[in-house]
């Protein structure tokens, strides 16, 4: 793949708790993407990068032995300094799940990488693997420069009330408080919602479902979040694929005393070996699971559930909204899965939505019934394409921008 050597380019990536997902994307209006891919399964055995050209065709996928943070980051490097493509990128965005108190994209400096370490504890599953890819980027491309993205910004604009969770105030002076994740999915979701033509994306009232392997809802009024399902951890709210989502804290306490269970082997547990694949005790995707649940009652029992508290929180944030103009599914199970959204809307009439079966089922981007109150639309997310624009916005085209340490 060769590059424009006139052209700019700007590679996003996207650290998980056990992937990397990555872009890169040719400056201009609109974005083109270039390349895409993942490392997947990272920590774990099988892990494995994959890949996409800029025709979007699917390339050879290579094996990995099993790579701890700092050696996946370390393969991704070693791969994209390969690709010609390389040569033209003059800046990199990371997504950064936790940022605190930050509320716009930033360049990354040795401050902030020090802030990111001392804040490691707020956010373990993520934030050790973005601040190794961070890191390498900056160990041996020294003047390339990056943008620290982060998914807790978009909810800076949440009230008080929102934020403060009910434990001794002296914690809150901590930083303890709800946070909220799924940012950068969120402000795309909206972007398109306005490049649509959507009242509500400026003066209305939204519900953002972002549904994938980690899972979370959003309240939205007038184009600002003022409540989410994700709480001081992306661990809180619905169930998702194998974290719990919201339990009792009582079941802290329970389990050290029944099972001898550290704090440790609880984080393990409820971010790993529980939601889907703790119910149901056969996998932790959705996809395995609808097609077992005429045959596999634990199947079934998982779906439900899910489906369940996906609509109790559309049913919450509602009600903070003072009703609702427009939901949206996005995330691999939000925008692949009719059956689920069906189940979700299901009884929902009240509050104004009704869904188009066939439009539903042919994965539409609108469908809600037309005579329906509520528009119910289904948007692909782009978390990596957000990453890139943030980065171009902050560092200027060619990722030059002056004034800037």
């Amino acid at each position: 793949m060769k590059a424009d050597r006139e052209s700019s380019s700007f590679l996003a990536i996207n650290g998980g708790s056990s992937s990397i997902r990555f872009a890169l994307y040719g400056e201009g209006e609109p974005l083109r993407r270039l390349l895409d891919g993942k490392v997947d399964r990272v920590g774990l055995s099988g892990t494995k990068l994959s890949f996409k050209d800029s025709t979007g065709q699917p390339q050879d996928s290579l094996t990995i032995d099993p790579a701890d943070h700092r050696s996946a980051a370390a393969f991704l490097l070693d791969w994209l300094e390969t690709q010609q493509v390389f040569a033209s990128v003059k800046a990199v965005g990371h997504r950064v799940v936790h940022g605190m108190t930050h509320s716009e994209p930033e360049r990354v400096t040795p401050e902030l990488l020090d802030e990111l370490h001392r804040i490691t504890p707020y956010d373990p599953e993520h934030l050790p693997l973005e601040i190794e890819l961070i890191e390498a980027f900056r160990q041996r491309h020294p003047t390339l420069p990056q943008v620290a993205c982060f998914d807790t910004a978009f909810h800076r604009t949440i009230p008080r009330v929102a934020s403060l969770l009910p434990i001794p105030r002296r914690y809150e002076a901590a930083g303890v408080r709800r946070y909220g994740f799924h940012g950068l999915s969120y402000e795309f979701l909206m972007e398109e919602l306005a490049r649509l033509g959507d009242p509500a994306a400026t003066k209305g009232r939204v519900i953002l479902a972002h549904l994938g392997n980690g899972a979370s809802l959003a309240a939205v009024r007038d184009g600002k979040s003022i409540d989410t399902s994700m709480g001081f951890t992306p661990t809180a709210g619905l169930v998702m694929s194998s974290r719990s989502g919201d339990l009792d804290p009582g079941l802290v306490s329970y389990l050290a005393r029944t099972e001898h269970m550290s704090a440790t082997q609880f984080q393990e547990m409820v971010n790993h070996a529980s939601g889907l694949l703790g119910v149901s005790e056969i996998s932790s995707d959705l996809r395995d699971l609808l097609a077992q649940e005429s045959d596999d009652v634990r199947a079934a029992e998982a779906v439900a559930l899910f489906c369940y508290q996906a609509k109790k929180w559309i049913g919450s944030f509602a009600a903070a909204l003072g009703g609702l103009d427009t939901l949206v599914f996005a995330g691999g199970i939000g925008e692949n899965a009719p059956l689920v959204r069906e189940r979700i809307c299901e009884k929902l009439g009240f509050l104004g939505i009704e869904m188009n079966e066939e439009r539903n089922t042919k994965n539409a981007s609108l469908i809600s019934a037309d005579g329906g109150r509520v528009a119910v639309r289904v948007i692909r997310t782009d978390e990596e394409l957000m990453i890139a624009r943030s980065a171009i916005r902050i560092l200027g085209p060619g990722g030059q921008k002056e004034n800037l340490t």
